[in-house]
């Protein structure tokens, strides 16, 4: 059987079920269901961002490989438009990976490396110490919403799950904490 050209019969268990009864039980039977539901879509979305057949192909399996633990972790309301945004984030991870992107070296010569040459004095202790006043000061969805973002690297959609907020809630949260802290650390320095 070609994994490409299967069609799904419209008679088949709905996308909450298969994926209910895959965190139940853990079946990757299950989950293989689901997915060959959407692969036509899946490796649509591949193609497009990754322009070669091979690569779409290989990209079709990664993302089964990841949601395979990313489908019990997290609170799917509707499968088929979060796998196309999990597609697509994993076609962009692969354009931005080092074995996609074309490294050139540079002649010693060109740049200095020498610490008294470029001091870093932008993230020296006393910025971090009127950073972390600041950061105290934000209200508290800012507060949390630039901590999740920012140090613990998670993206809006985690940011919301975990904190209960809507997307919209945590986009202006990040913006005007962001905000706020670069006037509270201006401030702060002078």
């Amino acid at each position: 059987m070609n994994l490409f050209s299967r069609t799904i019969l419209p008679d088949e268990a709905d996308d909450e079920i298969l994926l209910e009864r895959y965190r139940k039980d853990g079946d990757l039977q299950v989950l293989g269901r689901l997915y060959e539901k959407y692969v036509q879509l899946v490796y649509g979305v591949c193609l497009k961002y990754l322009e070669g057949e091979d690569d779409a192909k290989d990209a079709v399996m990664g993302i089964f490989e990841e949601l395979v633990n990313k489908a019990k972790a997290h609170e799917v309301k509707q499968f088929r438009g979060w796998l196309y945004v999990l597609a697509r984030n994993y076609c962009l991870m692969q354009l931005r990976s080092d074995r996609k992107m074309p490294t050139t070296t540079i002649d010693d010569n060109v740049m200095e490396f020498a610490a008294d040459v470029h001091p870093d004095t932008k993230y020296n202790e006393e910025y971090m110490a009127v950073l972390e006043k600041c950061m105290d000061k934000l209200p508290g969805g800012q507060r949390q919403s630039v901590d999740l973002f920012y140090l613990q690297q998670k993206c809006y959609k985690e940011i919301a799950d975990h904190t209960g907020i809507s997307l919209n809630e945590v986009k202006s949260h990040i913006q005007n904490g962001k905000r706020n802290l670069k006037i509270c650390i201006e401030k702060n320095r002078e």
